[in-house]
């Protein structure tokens, strides 16, 4: 232990990546931005560490001071506190375009310079645990792989879809989430795993963080899980044991008495009855920034036909939306500029022949 603590060092891609790469069971299944291609990528997958870039490391961004790493705004955190941001380094004014940098009060610096994720190896995007215990003819479970390695099905664990260069749906966000609790009453489906607080309206006063609400990228991972329809609560099962018989479900593979066990241990009621539910879980994006050459360009939000921003439609987008208000007061104004110009050409016409037949007259 001396020689540990006297070798300590800067984190480097490596430690973070032993945990954060590979958090929910595999690598990228969790966050889509955070993977192993990050230990060495170039700048096609993230501008900011590419070795043919930058080459920045975790901590440049991720700031610590004794042991405190900033960069609670990306762990969904419900508290506003160790807040990493792209201003901490890039200012609020980043571009020479003035009206880019105007963007930068409500749309957040990823959602145009991050367009896609999981450009690489593919990420998790759905879960479905109500598929779960199918063997084989011998009784033995099944694993099977898609044509990229990753898990389609798991006797324990159901039914997965994956995908890669996946474009991000996009949610308003403020830097502050909720959490659904195992004890919470479910009472709008999809169940919320968390939820992201933000809104149009919210511009970041009276609230405990100052930050207005942006419109950020999103990994959504959706899926199944196993709740009490009766109870109207999700269900924490015993999974894991040893040996056969002890009620975990990797073993006997019986979702009522895994969902019996896990409860009880947790002290908390069970109605002896079980049912899957679907679920929500986000996941704001930050890394695998792009070239700025790749950033989204203004059709891809301002168009009529699918855009980006298709699913936000709690404010007017020019060039998205329609107000009959607005448009025929433009159409207005085109006519009457039309009208105008017409007149003083006409006006001008007329005087000009005017001019010339006094002109001869005088001659």
């Amino acid at each position: 232990m001396n020689y540990v603590a006297q070798n300590v060092g800067i984190p480097t891609r490596a430690n973070c990546g032993v945990c954060h790469f590979w958090g929910g069971g595999g690598n990228n299944v969790k966050h889509g931005d955070l993977e192993k291609s990050l230990l060495e990528p170039t700048t096609d997958i993230d501008v900011h560490m590419g070795i043919d870039g930058e080459d920045m490391s975790c901590v440049d961004c991720h700031i610590t001071e004794k042991h405190q790493i900033a960069g609670k705004l990306y762990a969904l955190s419900s508290e506003n506190k160790n807040r990493a941001t792209c201003e901490h380094c890039h200012t609020n004014a980043p571009h020479t375009n003035e009206l880019l940098n105007g963007h930068n009060l409500r749309v957040a610096c990823q959602t145009c310079h991050i367009p896609i994720y999981a450009k690489v190896n593919s990420t998790k995007m759905w879960w479905d645990w109500s598929t779960a215990g199918r063997l084989d003819e011998d009784g033995k479970e099944i694993h099977e792989n898609d044509a990229d390695g990753n898990h389609n099905y798991l006797s324990i664990k159901g039914n997965f879809v994956y995908d890669d260069h996946v474009i991000p749906e996009y949610y308003w966000f403020n830097g502050i989430a909720g959490h659904h609790l195992i004890t919470d009453i479910i009472d709008t489906v999809p169940v919320q795993m968390n939820s992201l607080d933000g809104s149009y309206l919210d511009k970041g006063i009276n609230r405990r963080t100052d930050m207005p609400s942006k419109i950020w990228p999103v990994k959504v991972h959706r899926g199944k899980q196993v709740y009490d329809p009766v109870n109207k609560t999700l269900i924490q099962p015993k999974l894991w044991s040893p040996n056969v018989g002890d009620s975990a479900y990797w073993k006997d593979f019986d979702w009522n008495m895994a969902s019996q066990a896990g409860m009880d241990y947790l002290g908390l009621p069970y109605s002896g009855e079980y049912d899957f539910v679907e679920t929500e879980m986000y996941w704001p994006l930050n890394h695998m920034v792009s070239k700025k050459e790749e950033t989204l360009k203004c059709v891809d939000c301002h168009t009529r036909n699918d855009g980006r921003l298709a699913n936000l439609t709690d404010f007017y987008l020019p060039g998205r939306d329609r107000s009959k208000f607005l448009d025929g007061f433009g159409i207005i104004v085109i006519l009457g500029a039309l009208a105008g110009v017409t007149f003083h050409a006409i006006l001008r016409r007329i005087l000009r022949k005017k001019c010339f037949f006094q002109k001869e007259s005088n001659q």
